[in-house]
């Protein structure tokens, strides 16, 4: 950890060696407080790593008050094919079967799930150490001016119901790489006092976005969107902020980026530019399929109170498939893989909106800012939808707020370090069922 700026605080004598010890304190933690953090996200749609460094300062002078965050520079980077494979496949149950062509740079290959977690906590750390590595070149930064680095890790099993959830990273290899301290496993202490460990933004979305817009302090009811793998919102009524609340609502990019790279696997698609339908134009080509659509929004999932969250354990290809099979034979009819498409982001849509609605209705909300980022916040298709389907509201991406929809979750885990090294409090009871709130994170000394 890079050593303090002195401060005119250790300028005078101290009387003796308590008041040194209070110098020494204030000045770590007034370096803590407004130096470089790095924050880092891959999440389930698995299609790389994010990268930000961050610099959080309480600004004095301002009217505002909380801190003046601010991305200094960013960077992400596609995961290689096979570490994209590895963690698709440990992300659902007893699928490492898939696994057997792969072959590592180890002496033993991996035989079993469990060898497959710790050969990937190892190579994303790897992985992610060039990342920082490229991120502070990118950025002609040095390593020594960075107190932390918040890695979330890769998720491959959210079982709130059991009690546990697991993100893999080894944090020791990224600590010994880049020589910064690394503040990673950020679910488990909200779990630990009966929390869902998730989601982890809401805490970050009320820091940030509901000080700030584009005029000064929050003046409208405002809605953060995240449109990831999973979609999820955090309401923040203006002058209510013991009404916050948050949840997972459901799928969002992690279908649509399956049913769209299954068809470029067996051919319907035709591409070589992305992995993802590109601004929704397939989707676009499509007709939503109101059966199909009407099958999905029955899972079980959007029956259960907040707070909750879910991933691909619930939601992912293979339950996909199911319930088109089901739909096709009760009307003996074969559904097109762009209808299909057309319905994932209604779904989406719908199940999005269910839950705005509900919470709407719920605080007296009649109107006011959709603030959507994510990757999602860039398929045009999906937007415009969702624009239609809640014409009460101004749907708007974090881009309005002075954040790209990109880099909003990366910024949220260098948050979330310095909540840690600062010791202040990372998550929202009222999002994850904490019963109380405490400092997340562990971190491993650079």
């Amino acid at each position: 950890m890079p050593t303090p700026t002195p401060s005119s605080t250790l300028d005078t004598e101290p009387n003796d060696i308590t008041d040194l010890a209070d110098a020494l304190s204030e000045t770590l933690f007034d370096s803590f407080d407004n130096g470089y953090y790095i924050g880092m996200m891959s999440g389930t749609s698995l299609d790389g790593l994010d990268a930000v460094i961050c610099q959080f300062e309480h600004d004095t002078d301002s009217a505002s008050t909380g801190p003046t965050n601010k991305i200094i520079a960013s960077h992400s980077k596609d995961f290689t094919p096979q570490l994209r494979d590895v963690l698709l496949a440990l992300c659902q149950p007893n699928r490492v079967d898939e696994l057997t062509g792969i072959k590592v740079d180890c002496e033993q290959q991996p035989q079993s799930e469990l060898d497959w977690f710790g050969w990937a906590s190892r190579e994303y750390a790897e992985f992610a150490s060039d990342v920082v590595a490229e991120l502070l070149e990118k950025s002609d930064i040095d390593a020594e001016a960075i107190l932390a680095i918040g890695c979330h890790g890769q998720t491959v099993r959210h079982r709130p119901q059991l009690g546990f959830s697991l993100q893999l990273v080894d944090a020791n290899v990224i600590a010994e790489r880049t020589g910064i301290s690394v503040v990673t496993d950020f679910r488990r202490r909200d779990m630990a006092v009966g929390g869902q460990g998730a989601p982890l933004a809401p805490a970050f979305h009320l820091a940030q976005f509901a000080t700030t817009s584009t005029k000064g302090a929050q003046s409208k009811d405002r809605i953060i969107v995240n449109l990831g793998g999973i979609a999820n919102i955090t309401v923040l009524p203006t002058g209510q902020a013991d009404k916050i609340i948050g949840y997972d609502t459901g799928p969002a990019n992690n279908l649509l980026d399956a049913w769209y790279q299954h068809h470029i696997a067996v051919g319907t698609i035709v591409s070589d530019q992305t992995l993802y339908d590109q601004d929704g134009r397939w989707a676009a080509t499509g007709t939503i399929h109101q059966s199909l659509l009407a099958q999905l929004l029955t899972h079980p999932y959007f029956e259960r109170s907040a707070p909750k969250s879910t991933g691909r354990e619930d939601f992912h290809l293979g339950w996909l498939t199911a319930q088109i099979a089901v739909v096709e034979e009760q009307n003996k009819e074969t559904i097109a893989p762009k209808d299909v498409q057309a319905t994932l982001i209604m779904f989406t849509v719908q199940s999005l909106t269910r839950a705005i609605n509900h919470e709407a209705q719920r605080l007296a909300l009649p109107s006011g800012d959709i603030i959507v980022c994510g990757g999602g916040a860039y398929n045009t298709y999906l937007l415009t939808a969702l624009d239609a389907a809640l014409p009460n509201w101004q749907v708007l991406t974090s881009e309005a707020l002075g954040i790209a929809p990109t880099w909003v979750e990366a910024m949220a885990f260098a948050w979330l370090a310095r909540q840690s090294i600062m010791g202040e409090v990372g998550n929202l009871p009222a999002v994850t069922g904490a019963s109380k709130s405490v400092v997340l994170g562990q971190v491993c000394f650079g």
